[in-house]
């Protein structure tokens, strides 16, 4: 074993970019190994992270015949690798050279989240670090509270959730069944993290920028499927329950609980206009006030976002998730 990181990588059907996440991975001389769950792909994807590792033993590829889904996947991979340290990488995405020397090096925390950049999935190779806003090389703790409330979408905000961050996770906190919801197929890494903080666990988070993510032009309601949406509902009941010791962070539970709801019902409005009309679907939007207003504000909200996609919006070369300077930093 030469570093104390094992890289974890879920992939289904991503020929196109495993090569530069395990590449990457490996370029990190902390990377004790990189366990990539090949899951049920249809293309090539194993056998272009084996391409990519180039002979590299520190790669292990998890061959699933059938799709189990991200937090399963990932169960399986941490039950397979034994560093001390387990990182999530996605498939599209690719670690900064650096990354983990820029964590590993801070003290007191369970939990350790660097900034993302975001770049547009159609930028060729990888993104030149020197190219990126330079960050204080402090940390600073987030609580339960602070890391609900950060999960809680804003309109003025484009994706600025701290449910997008990849934290490095100690291992040893991963006991007493707290690992991924296999459950979950959306929203597994929120109520990980959750149920961590729950537990104890201490977070922290440094503005500096180790983690590249590919992103798509304007995601619209329509990407997520209502049983997996309802799953994530049902966790969000299942954190308020657990959340009586903690009075604020509950409060905030419930608001980040309301837009789940909302986004579940604006889903299963348009199921049943797919498969039982429109007045079906009318039928089940005026069933209650309290649906009515979620299913006609999310069509409006999905329908200006395709129009200025349309139109208007092109991805900038790159985004940061957070900014780079906030004087509470510790």
């Amino acid at each position: 074993m030469t570093g104390p990181v094992a890289v974890i990588i879920t992939a289904r059907n991503a020929e196109a970019t495993i090569g530069d996440a395990v590449q990457s991975a490996l370029g990190e001389p902390e990377v004790a190994e990189v366990m990539v769950v090949d899951d049920a792909s249809t293309d090539a994807t194993g056998a272009t992270a084996r391409t990519a590792a180039a002979g590299d033993k520190r790669l292990v590829v998890l061959r699933q015949e059938v799709n189990i889904g991200p937090a399963a996947a990932r169960n399986l991979a941490i039950a397979q690798s034994t560093a001390p340290f387990i990182a999530i990488l996605d498939a599209d995405d690719y670690l900064l050279p650096g990354r983990f020397a820029q964590l590993l090096c801070h003290a007191e925390w369970d939990i350790i989240a660097d900034n993302i950049v975001f770049v547009p999935e159609s930028t060729p190779g990888r993104i030149d670090p020197k190219t990126l806003p330079r960050a204080t090389s402090g940390s600073e703790p987030i609580d339960l509270e602070g890391f609900v409330q950060g999960n809680i979408s804003h309109r003025a905000v484009k994706r600025g959730e701290l449910g997008f961050l990849k934290p490095v996770i100690r291992r040893s906190i991963l006991l007493n069944g707290l690992v991924y919801d296999p459950a979950l197929w959306l929203g597994e890494d929120y109520d990980l993290y959750i149920r961590l903080l729950l537990q104890g666990a201490r977070f922290r988070l440094t503005r500096q920028i180790g983690y590249a993510a590919r992103v798509r032009a304007n995601s619209l309601s329509g990407q997520h499927r209502t049983g997996d949406l309802y799953a994530l509902l049902g966790a969000t009941s299942r954190h308020i329950a657990a959340a009586v010791s903690f009075p604020a962070a509950q409060a905030a539970m419930r608001r980040h609980q309301r837009q789940v709801r909302d986004r579940y019902l604006l889903r299963s409005f348009l199921d049943r206009k797919a498969t039982d009309g429109v007045g079906q679907a009318a039928k089940f939007a005026l069933s209650s006030p309290s649906s009515l207003w979620p299913i006609a504000g999310g069509i409006l909200s999905d329908k200006l976002a395709s129009l200025l996609s349309t139109k208007h919006e092109t991805l900038p070369p790159q985004r940061v998730l957070l900014p780079v300077q906030r004087s509470s930093a510790v």
